[in-house]
């Protein structure tokens, strides 16, 4: 397609205090290779105290496509509907500030949601990396069924529809259509989104062609409190629309409930023992099974710590999601803060 006929796109980005990783990622956008007059980067810092608003701002001076705005609320869903409010697009992608796009990314994105007529989203994958013994274990157990299920986005490979992925490129009146992001939640606001957009009728394509590099937790008490927050607000998202957004999304809750059940049930009758030591033997199974995935990708000395990081994804998505069935179901959020003091943040 001639430039003169691709239309403006506008990036949106809420980020808070990511110093460490702002740079490259702006970098990488204003390197793409598609047309400088066609850009814009609505950057929204949710207060940020580590200097990534000083970064952000020389950048902008050097390159007036970088806009920064101030995101009060802090949280993911907030920083978007600001950069979208103030966006210009016809078209509109939404970009962490803890990534890193190819060169093509803009361009490819772009074909591929007017190559898809159908498509109200488009997309492509997540390479996961990370840093250290710990974060290489915590990427690749990311990039595995065992550790994500069927998540296309993650296991790459793959041309098709899917419920979700990272980084999508969408038709504006997308936004009209079906509201804007959800204020309400600290987390999964891209899953609750994506699934309101199939539930109006869109489609969301996955291209294989399309990648991104996606930086993950790199210590295993961030990765607890992602993937329990994860959990935990996946709750409202079910309560919301009174359905999950995909099967994948509570297999570890009702994982979690079953083994609470078999083992309370246990005292009361035998076979609760039997059934919980016939699950926990299927666990076990599926877990070598994804120690050998993790060796055989990234190297036999990352499985010891694979063990670790299996176990959080389940059982700390498992946790929160109990935990939220607590908050959000029995105690109707009594006594809970508001979204807005929940900080975005690594």
């Amino acid at each position: 397609m001639d430039d003169k006929e691709l239309p403006f796109v506008s990036i949106v980005m809420p980020i808070r205090n990511e110093a460490d990783f702002i740079e490259r990622t702006l970098n990488s956008v204003l390197g793409n290779d598609y047309p400088s007059e066609k850009m814009e980067v609505l950057v929204a810092d949710g207060s940020s105290d580590d200097g990534t608003q000083e970064i952000v701002r020389r950048i902008g001076e050097k390159d007036s496509r970088v806009k920064l705005l101030q995101n009060a609320g802090k949280i993911v869903s907030t920083g978007l509907n600001i950069a979208l409010r103030k966006s210009k697009g016809e078209v509109f992608i939404r970009i962490d500030g803890h990534c890193e796009i190819g060169k093509d990314f803009i361009r490819k994105s772009i074909n591929c949601l007017q190559e898809h007529s159908e498509a109200w989203v488009c997309g492509g994958y997540w390479k996961t990396i990370s840093q250290g013994y710990i974060g290489k274990a915590i990427a690749t157990a990311t990039q595995t069924p065992i550790g994500v299920g069927n998540a296309k986005h993650r296991l790459g490979n793959f041309d098709g529809w899917v419920d979700t992925l990272p980084y999508g490129v969408h038709h504006h009146w997308v936004v009209e259509k079906i509201g804007y992001f959800d204020e309400e939640l600290v987390r999964n606001q891209d899953d609750e989104f994506n699934l309101r957009v199939r539930l109006a009728g869109g489609k969301i394509w996955l291209s294989s062609s399309i990648w991104s590099i996606y930086y993950s937790r790199s210590s295993l008490k961030k990765l607890w409190r992602q993937y329990f927050q994860y959990g935990f607000w996946r709750i409202r998202t079910l309560q919301k629309h009174k359905r999950p957004a995909t099967v994948r999304q509570v297999i570890p809750i009702f994982f979690l409930l079953s083994i609470i059940t078999f083992a309370v049930g246990g005292f009361v009758l035998d076979i609760f023992w039997w059934a919980l030591l016939a699950e926990l033997s299927i666990y076990l199974l599926v877990q070598i099974l994804g120690i050998f995935s993790v060796g055989r990708k990234s190297g036999w000395q990352y499985a010891p710590a694979a063990v670790i990081v299996f176990a959080i994804l389940h059982f700390g998505y498992g946790l929160g999601g109990l935990w939220g069935i607590v908050r959000f179901i029995l105690l109707r959020r009594k006594w809970m803060k508001p979204p807005t003091e929940f900080k975005l943040s690594r």
